[in-house]
């Protein structure tokens, strides 16, 4: 088109062969990898927005969150899924992959039937927003096995989801330090192991009465205080 304006006629066949001559390259944009993705799992299967924004109304192990964020390499970047009760903060099952595939957003949740079969029993909530991995066959079958029910945000409505919103961002900030030296994916994957530790057993919140997710859980069943925060 530019040779054209310019009164020189050559077809494409010959561009490329003196293009390869003297070593030419066109920029290419490199496709939007979610994008392929949505476009490959698309389906038209949303779920209602059973829960309502009602996060901690119903217990324990009743309205579970989850929601997929990304993480930041050195070349490129891997991809967290978590899910998190909403009524004890607890992270119940997580996975980080390479890869945007649905296969990771199956383990989460493979990970939590294994982990806390309790969930099957309570009948829990499993709340998303529309993302095409939580409306995609794989995932709603998996659901349906495993007698979990299905709801989502409406459209473009993150408070919908806000807590799991809002636990991205302060685990974001937390582990910003380390997010420069990351090279590999085995630098992210250590510190994000470290890090779900670190907040299950020893990040301390008001909102939970000064315990940690694992401790009020704890507390939640027996009625028991921690030691540290019990009658001295």
């Amino acid at each position: 088109m530019r040779l054209l304006r310019m009164g020189i006629q050559m077809n494409h066949k010959k561009v490329r062969r003196l293009m390869k001559k003297y070593g030419l390259r066109c920029p290419v944009r490199q496709s939007n990898p979610y994008r392929r993705m949505a476009r490959a799992l698309k389906t038209d299967a949303v779920a209602p927005n059973h829960v309502d924004r009602k996060f901690r109304s119903h217990g324990p192990r009743k309205v579970l969150l989850t929601d997929i964020t990304y993480l930041r390499l050195g070349q490129g970047f891997c991809y967290l899924s978590v899910i998190k009760d909403a009524f004890t903060m607890q992270v119940l099952a997580y996975q980080l992959s390479e890869s945007l595939e649905v296969d990771f957003v199956l383990d989460t949740v493979r990970q939590l039937l294994r982990d806390h079969p309790c969930v099957k029993e309570a009948e829990a909530w499993i709340h998303s927003d529309q993302g095409c991995h939580y409306t995609s066959i794989a995932f709603r079958k998996l659901l349906e096995d495993a007698e979990l029910r299905q709801s989502m945000s409406r459209r473009g409505n993150c408070w919908d989801n806000a807590p799991q919103e809002s636990f991205f961002g302060h685990m974001k900030e937390e582990i910003k330090p380390y997010i420069q030296s990351w090279e590999v994916f085995d630098d992210a994957k250590e510190r994000i192991d470290d890090w779900m530790d670190y907040y299950n057993n020893d990040r301390y919140q008001t909102a939970l009465k000064g315990m940690s997710p694992n401790e009020y859980y704890r507390y939640i069943k027996t009625k028991e205080l921690p030691p540290a925060l019990g009658p001295q």
